[in-house]
């Protein structure tokens, strides 16, 4: 793809020692997040300025394009789809027929290039968690026929809500989410068997977030721009409001509390919502936006085709409605903004110091806010061969109240990089803390997960995972950090730099990723998958790819 790499590329910073500072940290997000990138949304004005002054600041700190053909980019088409006012949706019962309000009883998108979708009188089945794990002993379809019907699941494991006695109990992890948990798993596997639509019950403890954030798109979706034998079999996938699916199950003699309990068990077979039927036509306005990954590289002198990788998302949310204060640009300053300025210091970090014996990539993914787009089409496309990856280190919002005790880990008995963690946060005089909620499974929600499925090591650090015990204020301002946030800046034109920020926590933090990624990058060692981990065979099958 080729860029302009614009006169941004005047604001790199000059060379400076190996610690990193607070200060490099916050002048790079406060031009990020200004203003002038607009947000930072793929295909706008905001990614051209965005792209260009990425790749000026690796080029300042001397680094090389990492990119396919010796580019500093990877291009990533992307299909971008938004549904219009619903002409028809709703279900069928019976005789009786309940309009469903778009945004309120349903929510709705669709990653098919059409410009209309209609589903008329399909069948509803009910599929429980919607989990086939044969490694695990588990089946929830058990060979039930999906082909040109809605799947209806329910949020997070079988084991989340189990108790003593159900099947369920400790099978997945307990409180703790697989990625059979996860929405993205669910609507993949409807499609894999041939389903129309999916929907998903929510339900704001399993989902981890409420109402609210399932609407907040508004229609609207990414994906990659897919081959036409690719492109999913789902119409329309989404999620049902927990009272309107109640009502649903309700009008075809079923009682989803029931069904709950008995989707804990291993015997549980898919049930079909006799006499319902789910109708909706949209109409859709669909484009390819044109996006990149930037990927800037250290050769490695001894070893230059193993590689250690960085990584951090680069995109936003782009122009939204304007806040209170009236700011329109929902920027990520600290998603991801911080985690791209922590890259940059890494960068130099490296340069300024002994050459690496490995390769070192940095990788600046588009469209993570788009469901990990642009890491997920580096790991199908990948520059650098996923199994002489060494490991993905990845940086996505740290927190910025301050140093802390400790450091919080997300993905507990993955792998052995989180032993690489405890020693380097050993160093720092800190602590490992797992995160507090497992079951809201962030292990699976940044762009890491897109390379652990394809096996490579990873690590993440994410400030929300978890109350850090702040030198002042302790955990209880930790938690306050979180609350203040998650509830209040996330995704919304509020997560802004302002004076309210401290970032020698998080520079501790970054400095912990330079330690493991400098550790890594002079030595012979390949960090492992732990016994259990649902990546360790995949990574277990190219091992006689590597030495």
């Amino acid at each position: 793809m080729t860029r302009a790499f614009l006169a941004l590329s005047l604001l790199a910073l000059p060379a400076h020692a190996q610690t990193v500072a607070p200060q490099q940290l916050e002048q790079s997000v406060r031009v990020l997040a200004s203003d002038l990138f607009e947000g930072r949304a793929p295909g706008t004005v905001g990614e051209e300025r965005t792209i260009g002054y990425l790749v000026g600041r690796f080029q300042a700190l001397g680094l090389e394009p990492g990119g396919p053909d010796g580019q500093w980019v990877q291009s990533v088409p992307l299909l971008h789809t938004r549904l219009g006012k619903a002409e028809t949706l709703g279900v069928t019962q019976g005789d009786a027929a309940t309009p469903w309000n778009a945004g309120k009883d349903v929510y709705l998108s669709t990653l098919q290039p059409k410009d209309k979708v209609a589903i008329s009188a399909a069948p509803l089945v009910f599929v429980g968690y919607g989990v086939s794990a044969p490694e695990r002993g588990w089946d929830d379809f058990k060979g039930v026929d999906l082909k040109g019907k809605i799947a209806v699941f329910l949020i997070n494991d079988p084991d989340f809500e189990a108790v003593k006695g159900d099947d369920a109990v400790g099978k997945f992890g307990g409180r703790t989410m697989t990625y059979y948990g996860r929405w993205t798993y669910k609507f993949e596997e409807a499609a894999r068997r041939g389903a129309i639509g999916a929907l998903i019950v929510h339900d704001t403890a399993g989902a981890g977030y409420g109402w609210n954030v399932v609407i907040s798109p508004g229609g609207e979706n990414y994906d990659l721009v897919r081959a036409p034998d690719k492109v999913t079999s789902l119409q329309l996938q989404g999620w049902i409001e927990g009272s309107a699916a109640a009502k649903l199950f309700s009008g075809a003699g079923l009682d989803l509390a029931v069904l709950l309990k008995q989707a804990r068990s291993k015997r549980f077979r898919a049930v079909e919502l006799k006499g319902a039927s789910f109708s909706a036509t949209f109409p859709v306005t669909q484009d390819i936006v044109k996006s990149a990954n930037v990927l800037a590289r250290i050769p490695g002198t001894k070893r230059p085709d193993e590689t250690v990788m960085f990584g951090a998302h680069w995109d936003a949310y782009g122009k939204g409605a304007p806040d209170a204060q009236g700011r329109v640009y929902r920027a990520g300053a600290n998603d991801d903004a911080l985690g791209i300025a922590g890259l940059f210091e890494i960068a130099r970090a490296f340069k300024a110091g002994p050459a690496p014996d490995r390769s070192v990539l940095f990788a600046a993914w588009t469209a993570e806010e788009r469901g990990l787009l642009g890491s997920e089409h580096y790991a199908q496309n990948p520059v650098w061969p996923l199994d002489q990856t060494v490991a993905n280190l990845t940086l996505d919002i740290l927190q910025t109240a301050g140093k802390a005790k400790d450091v919080i880990l997300v993905g507990k008995w993955q792998g052995t990089l989180e032993d690489d963690l405890a020693k380097a946060a050993a160093a720092q005089g800190r602590v490992v803390t797992p995160e507090s909620l497992p079951e809201r499974g962030l292990f699976y929600r940044a762009d890491h997960f897109s390379m652990a499925k394809r096996g490579v090591p990873v690590l993440l650090l994410m400030g929300i995972a978890g109350a850090s015990d702040l030198v002042e204020g302790g955990r209880v301002a930790g938690q306050a950090w979180v609350d203040a946030y998650t509830g209040q800046c996330y995704h919304q034109a509020c997560d802004a730099i302002d004076a309210t920020w401290k970032l020698d926590g998080a520079a501790q933090d970054v400095e912990l990723m330079l330690d493991i990624g400098r550790d890594l990058a002079t030595s012979t060692r390949w960090p492992q998958w732990k016994p259990g981990s649902e990546f360790k065979a995949v990574r277990d099958a190219s091992a006689a790819a590597r030495p």
